[in-house]
């Protein structure tokens, strides 16, 4: 491993571009991570981030441009030449097996055979030097998704990486797992390893990163130390104008009642589950409510509650509008005005292998009547995930994306 006085870059991209049917994703990028850094790669939804982390991972090949690894050029062919090369890799939405064990999950994410005993041992050491708890035995499904993300990192670090890529690794953490992801990112700098950190959580990236390159529709707009700049100035790079302020009055009044949870209970599911005793609160129209907690501590349990997943023993439980519901479905939830975003979107909140069209189909048939006689109108989906993409300013190349 380089030290941190080697002026080196230990990865340093020179004019990459690439591009898809009807979108050019990044357009002549340049950068550098240099060894010990943690460097912020930041933008927009649909700036191209994801995109050029793909490719520094092997994942796909650039159409242009050179990649350089501790000053040579290299061809990253896939993950595994990532790997060898030394660059791990913690991804947005995680690739864990949930009926299998966290030492199972992890074997399979190995490059090379290690015998069981001998691959918890050195998971277990991972852990003790990084502060990362979990127990190699427990079945994935009755982890927390903050807990999912550590076997991820965990993995990654068990390959003794020199640039570890983290995408979007805050998206669904508590601020208690925030604070402690960054202490262990934070170590592995000190230990001379490059972090390259994309995200567009701006307080993090002044809090944790050193340099942050900016992208805006696939093109860098400016590189700048983020301790040095403000929310406000790297946001309007971001964007390229000018951010609105907000009027925030202390007087506001609420509307009335839209959400009432009133003794709401539901028994844990499994050896690891948390039970929901007596839960009970409300939510006024122009309300946000928010809902804290250490991860494992119900969390999950209560949106599975809420959104008809797991129903409820009386249907005053929940109410909307007055309107008791907590016997209903999730779909008859939907009806009546209730939408949920789960924290784990692939697999539970979207089908990844079908277009968005199709996507909007799942929730979308009976409240827009998309189906008639068995059969789904193609171009009554296609208009409401145009409509989706236009009134929310979705980054994709149409509705069949």
């Amino acid at each position: 491993m380089q030290s941190n006085s080697d002026p080196s870059p230990r990865l340093e991209l020179k004019r990459i571009t690439k591009g898809f049917p009807g979108v050019v994703a990044n357009d002549n990028v340049s950068f550098r991570v240099m060894p010990g850094e943690i460097h912020a790669l930041l933008g927009e939804n649909g700036a191209g981030k994801s995109t050029l982390v793909k490719m520094i991972y092997g994942i796909m090949p650039p159409d242009a441009g050179e990649i350089l690894w501790n000053g040579a050029p290299v061809t990253v062919a896939n993950p595994k030449a990532a790997r060898k090369l030394g660059v791990g890799m913690v991804f947005q939405h995680f690739s864990l097996f949930e009926a299998m064990s966290v030492l199972e999950n992890i074997a399979l994410g190995m490059d090379e055979k290690i015998p069981a005993r001998d691959l918890e041992a050195r998971i277990k050491d991972v852990m003790e030097r990084y502060g990362l708890k979990l127990e190699p035995q427990r079945i994935v499904s009755t982890l927390s998704v903050g807990e999912r993300q550590r076997i991820e990192l965990v993995r990654a670090l068990l390959l003794n990486p020199d640039l570890l890529i983290m995408d979007e690794p805050t998206s669904v953490l508590t601020p208690q797992e925030v604070d402690q992801l960054f202490v262990v990112l934070r170590q592995l700098a000190s230990e001379g390893r490059s972090i390259l950190y994309i995200s567009h959580k701006l307080h993090e990236i002044k809090a944790l990163c050193s340099t942050a390159t900016i992208l805006r529709a696939g093109r860098i707009v400016d590189t700048c130390d983020p301790r040095e700049e403000t929310s406000r100035s790297m946001a309007e790079k971001m964007i390229g104008g000018d951010l609105k302020d907000i009027d925030r009055s202390a007087g506001r009044q609420f509307g009335e009642e839209r959400l009432v949870i009133r003794g709401l209970s539901v028994p844990g599911e499994g050896a690891f589950g948390v039970s929901l005793d007596n839960i009970s609160f409300s939510v006024r129209g122009g309300e946000i409510f928010g809902i804290a907690g250490v991860a494992g501590n119900g969390q999950n349990e209560l949106l599975l509650a809420l959104s008809g997943e797991v129903p409820s023993a009386t249907a005053r439980a929940v109410e909307i509008e007055g309107r008791p519901i907590g016997t209903h479905s999730a779909k008859a939830r939907r009806l009546a005005g209730m939408a949920t975003v789960p924290e784990e979107r692939n697999g539970h909140a979207a089908v990844s292998d079908f277009s968005l069209a199709d996507n909007a189909v799942l929730t979308a048939r009976t409240r827009l009547g998309m189906v008639s006689f068995g059969m789904v109108s193609s171009r009554l989906a296609r208009q409401y995930a145009s409509d989706v993409i236009s009134a929310f300013d979705v980054k994709a190349t149409g509705t069949g994306a």
